[in-house]
């Protein structure tokens, strides 16, 4: 018991200082980071630093995408999505093994979140999907409460890797064709998120439609 006990304490104080280094440290200054990542564009380990600090945050809930606004600009699409999903994907892995290691505040207040509950009555691929492709979703719940849940691995792996790749590739594309510096307000274009949307509502739509179809048949 004092075991665990300390090893929720020690989780505390890591994500604590994660927080203050990047603070004060400014890494989370995107144009910052990209001004030192073009420095190394000509070096093959480059996207393999940005793979793994993206695992890095990911795995204690901070902000992995981001490293959205570091690794467009500086790739093509194609790349730019593999780095992203490859990132997005091992953290979420890391993240959903890390979350049953969670402090008892911490479990409660991911289970008192819509995605906890949603996760919990159809924890299929296409709810990961939808939720992984949505624009905006804070991919954090959804590996946090895959992990409280212990959804199978052989969904979450694949759902991350497809919903991740599919929303990198069009947001990627749209950054690095840019002519002007990038911008949140870049994103916001219904042209570039309309069809993210759509495509999310499509699956949620499918998992609402398979939960009705099985209700009935229970019923029978």
């Amino acid at each position: 018991m004092a075991k665990r006990y300390i090893q929720k304490l020690l989780i505390v104080v890591i994500l604590v200082a994660a927080g203050i280094v990047l603070e004060v440290t400014g890494l989370l200054d995107a144009d910052k980071m990209l001004n030192i990542a073009r420095e190394y564009t000509d070096q093959w380990w480059l996207f393999l630093v940005l793979i793994l600090l993206q695992i890095i945050m990911y795995t204690f809930a901070l902000a992995g995408s981001f490293f959205l606004w570091i690794v467009a600009p500086l790739y093509p699409p194609v790349m730019a999505t593999v780095i992203l999903a490859a990132g997005g994907t091992l953290g979420g892995v890391t993240a959903y093994l890390f979350s049953k290691r969670l402090t008892d505040e911490w479990v409660e207040r991911i289970e008192n979140s819509r995605v906890y509950k949603l996760l919990r009555k159809q924890g299929n691929f296409f709810t990961l999907f939808s939720l992984r492709v949505l624009p905006g979703f804070p991919h954090s719940l959804v590996n946090y409460s895959s992990g409280i849940l212990n959804v199978k691995l052989i969904r979450f792996i694949p759902a991350s890797i497809l919903g991740l790749s599919i929303k990198s590739y069009v947001y990627s594309k749209v950054i690095y064709n840019a002519t002007t510096s990038p911008s949140f307000e870049t994103l916001l274009d219904i042209s570039v998120y309309g069809p993210l949307l759509l495509l999310a509502a499509i699956s949620l739509l499918g998992v609402f439609i398979n939960y009705k179809l099985a209700g009935k048949h229970e019923q029978r």
